[in-house]
């Protein structure tokens, strides 16, 4: 009978410790996240190289969501990239991830949205942020996550269409 008396204490315990107010009231990302440095140099050409000193950071999450069995059912991603460095009249006007090994050109697979005019340089730096882009195919989200090095994210200005700075992506989180 002693041990049944014990019982409700020990749930009285439990639930003590599971309500301290130090506990988060929201659910905490967990979404994969990439983060990365943006070069000129990273870029195989630049035909403006008066825009080489440009520089940046991305940070990129993914948000999924997955099924009982695991399977992604939605895909999106949010980026935060800042931009540094950029002479005077640089002119930033998209940003995408490529598909593609470091040094070699490829295809964009996830297209941020970005148009011109969005990011205003000031003294050669700004930023921008754009949540919620959708990942289409879904199983395009795995595979970046699978192999994040064969991917790239880079910045493209107008004197430099092909991209002005860029980055593998790298999986941090």
């Amino acid at each position: 009978m002693k041990k049944l008396a014990s019982v409700p204490m020990l749930l009285l315990l439990v639930c003590a410790a599971g309500c301290d107010d130090d506990s988060p009231t929201s659910p905490t990302p967990t979404g994969p996240m990439f983060t990365m440095a943006l070069l000129s140099s990273n870029e195989p050409s630049l035909p403006t190289p008066s825009e080489a000193p440009c520089a940046g950071n991305v940070t990129i999450r993914f948000n999924l969501t997955r099924d009982a069995a695991q399977v992604i059912t939605a895909a999106t991603a949010d980026f935060q990239a800042t931009i540094s460095a950029c002479p005077a009249g640089t002119t930033i006007n998209i940003a995408h991830i490529h598909r593609g090994v470091a040094g070699v050109n490829g295809g964009i697979v996830v297209n941020t949205g970005l148009t011109a005019g969005e990011v205003n340089l000031v003294n050669g730096g700004g930023s921008f942020t754009k949540n919620g882009v959708p990942i289409d195919p879904l199983s395009l989200a795995q595979e970046i996550m699978d192999n994040p090095s064969g991917f790239y994210f880079n910045i493209h200005s107008t004197n430099n269409p092909g991209g002005v700075i860029r980055a593998q992506l790298v999986r941090t989180q």
